[in-house]
């Protein structure tokens, strides 16, 4: 028997390669990343990975229907991002309440 999983990987922001893959029962998330040609790029940046959005280890076991994710490092901290974009918001209302010059 085998299962149909899918293989998630996003190499750079706004890009989401999926590829579907059909693997032997009893297939580990190191072996269908080891079929996606993924397996030496996890390893060699250090790479965390999961299954359906929750992180696990290489030797987790797959079901059918999975969904094995590669979850690249964050560039900026969620919060400070957050933090940017409120003060440039409202830096840019500020600018079109202000009075016009004389």
């Amino acid at each position: 028997m085998s299962l149909a999983i899918e293989v998630a990987y996003s190499p750079s922001a706004r890009d989401v390669q999926l590829l579907p893959l059909t693997v032997p029962d009893g297939s580990t998330v190191g072996a269908a990343l080891d079929a996606a040609g993924l397996a030496e790029l996890v390893a060699a940046q250090g790479l965390a990975v999961g299954v359906w959005g929750r992180r696990c280890g290489l030797d987790h076991a797959l079901r059918d229907g999975d969904r094995v994710e590669v979850y690249r490092a964050l560039r900026v901290d969620p919060k400070e991002a957050r933090r940017l974009r409120y003060r440039g918001q409202r830096a840019t209302k500020a600018k079109r309440s202000a009075p016009a010059g004389r």
